[in-house]
């Protein structure tokens, strides 16, 4: 299978590691060892110092898998599988779409979420967003607008990444419904879950319906990219074991170390998302005043969930050019809209990092 490059990853890789500041990064700081262990209790800590760096089963250990099945309603052990989450997200794209299947996705997107089914050889529609009352919004009706006889899959990610959006609890129960009357599956992009604040946090797609797959991880609501680690919880295991047996061409297993920071985080999750709340929160508020501050330069549609927002640039050139200017003048990193295939006139920004306020000074300065 050829697959076409991933742009934001791509360019991620060009200067996430040299460029000084990251304003779009859409994860929270990292936090350290000492902090995950410190948190450890005396079963955890049993774990961690007796662990052996060999194979762990396919689908997750047990010990990991019951720390995940706690955040759920209705999911069972055997319906949660353990794996990295680009890695979990392209093996169900091959594993359920054959060419010619029709999906409908989000967009903007983050690419994995639609290429893989784009290369599959996909047909595949956009459900668009519009700017209402100040904030994105997609419309479950134009969703229902799209859905096609043949459709197969319907790809939905909230907490939005990159506009902040989320659904009300019944308007994502309804797009379930959408599904769910005419045997859809959805695959639905949990990866920023708890980081709401702006509105309720929705119930996993997952506990509603039985022909839908949630992707979780560690990487956005804990702060632990590191670990490389993710699951899928679906009540349809006949999916699930298709995916297990295609891992085994990949991955195979899991690593042993994130395997129990893992569990040790989805045991102390409230320790790892009330920091990371506070500090979007804080930073949403900074980046507010500094939009009232250079409110003609760009719009500021604030996000309700998640930890990024898209800003729309008021300026002569397009993103990219900014962008690549930006970081040559001043080291300072963002993400333009031409990686998200969308148009050239919107930036990424991203909440979850402390240096924030330093990095919003800088980038004043520069504007003026």
């Amino acid at each position: 299978m050829r697959i076409k490059d991933f742009a934001v990853e791509r360019y991620f890789a060009k200067y996430e590691f040299t460029a000084k500041y990251l304003l779009s990064s859409s994860d929270c700081d990292g936090y350290g060892m000492d902090y995950v262990l410190g948190l450890a209790s005396d079963s955890e800590k049993q774990l961690w110092e007796n662990l052996k760096l060999g194979y762990t089963e396919t689908v997750g250990s047990e010990f990991l898998r019951v720390a995940i099945k706690q955040h759920y309603e209705t999911i069972q052990l055997d319906e949660i599988l353990v794996a990295s989450p680009g890695e979990a997200n392209f093996i169900l794209m091959n594993v359920l779409l054959n060419a010619g299947d029709h999906v409908v996705c989000m967009a903007p997107m983050y690419q994995s979420l639609y290429q893989v089914a784009k290369d599959i050889g996909c047909n595949i529609s956009y459900w668009q967003p519009k700017i209402e009352q100040g904030r994105w919004y997609y419309n479950p009706s134009d969703l229902k607008s799209l859905i096609q006889d043949n459709t197969k899959l319907i790809i939905v990610n909230f907490p939005h990444n990159p506009t902040g959006f989320s659904p009300s609890v019944d308007e994502f129960k309804y797009i379930i419904e959408l599904a769910q009357q005419r045997g859809i599956a959805i695959f639905s992009d949990e990866m920023y879950r708890f980081l709401n604040h702006g509105c309720s946090a929705l119930p996993s797609a997952s506990d509603l319906y039985e022909n839908a797959i949630s992707l979780w991880g560690t990487a956005k609501t804990f702060g632990l990219a590191g670990l490389r680690l993710g699951w899928l919880t679906s009540k349809n295991k006949q999916l699930l074991r298709r995916v297990e047996s295609f891992k085994d061409y990949l991955s195979i297993c899991s690593s042993a170390p994130s395997e129990v920071l893992g569990t040790i985080a989805l045991n102390h999750m409230e320790s790892f998302v009330e920091p990371n709340l506070a500090k979007i929160k804080d930073n949403i508020s900074n980046f507010q005043q500094f939009h009232q501050r250079n409110f003609e330069l760009f719009d500021f549609p604030k996000p309700v969930s998640g930890s990024t927002a898209f800003v729309k640039l008021n300026i002569k050139e397009s993103s990219m050019e900014f962008a690549e200017r930006l970081v040559m003048d001043t080291g300072i990193m963002i993400l333009p809209s031409e990686l998200f295939e969308y148009g050239t006139s919107h930036i990424r920004i991203g909440f979850g990092r402390k240096n924030m306020p330093e990095v919003l000074n800088l980038l004043e300065s520069y504007l003026k």
